[in-house]
C-alpha cells in the first residue's frame, strides 16, 4: 500500500471513551417502519486524550426497532468538559443481532456483547477553542449496551 496514495483506506485515531446512562424506553408508537422508541439520557461521563467530561441529562435515544434483528438508532446529547465548554453530540447507529438476543435487548436484560453487532457515527458541533477541531471531523465508533448504560467509543477517521 502506498502511504502517498490519496484513496488509501483511512486510518481510525483514538478519541475518547463515553459511558451513557439511559433510563427506561418509552414505546412511542407502532407504526409501518417499526417500533419507535424514545430512551431518555439522565447522565454518564466522557473522557479523551487530555479531556474529560459529563454527560449532560436531558438527551434522547430516539430508536427505530425495523425489525426482530435490526434497530437504528439516533442519540443527541449534551457533554460539559471539565473546562466548562459545551459539547452537542448526534450519533446515529445500528444495533444488529440474532432475535432473541434483540428480545432481551428490548426487555432490558444483559446479554453477550459479542452478539450484537453495535457501530456508529457520532457527529459533534462545539464552541470550544480546544475541542474546536471536532466539529470538522469524521468519526466511528463502537458500542455495547448495558441495562442502565451505553458504552462506546470513538475514533476520528
Amino acid at each position: 500500500m502506498n502511504p502517498q496514495d490519496p484513496l488509501a483506506a483511512p486510518a481510525l485515531a483514538y478519541f475518547a471513551d463515553l459511558r451513557v446512562e439511559v433510563g427506561k424506553p418509552e414505546v412511542l408508537s407502532r407504526g409501518p417502519r417499526g417500533m419507535r422508541r424514545l430512551v431518555p439520557i439522565t447522565g454518564g461521563t466522557a473522557r479523551g486524550d487530555g479531556w474529560t467530561a459529563r454527560v449532560l441529562p436531558g438527551g434522547t435515544d430516539f430508536q427505530l426497532i425495523v425489525s426482530d434483528t435490526l434497530s437504528e438508532l439516533d442519540a443527541r446529547y449534551g457533554l460539559e468538559t471539565d473546562a466548562g465548554d459545551l459539547i452537542y453530540v448526534q450519533n446515529h447507529a445500528v444495533r444488529a443481532a440474532p432475535a432473541e438476543v434483540m428480545a432481551k435487548l428490548l426487555r432490558g436484560e444483559p446479554v453477550d456483547p459479542s452478539q450484537v453487532y453495535f457501530r456508529c457515527h457520532p457527529r459533534f458541533e462545539t464552541a470550544s477553542k480546544a475541542l474546536g477541531w471536532i466539529t470538522d471531523r469524521m468519526f466511528v465508533g463502537v458500542g455495547v449496551r448495558h441495562p442502565a448504560e451505553v458504552v462506546m467509543r470513538f475514533f476520528s477517521l
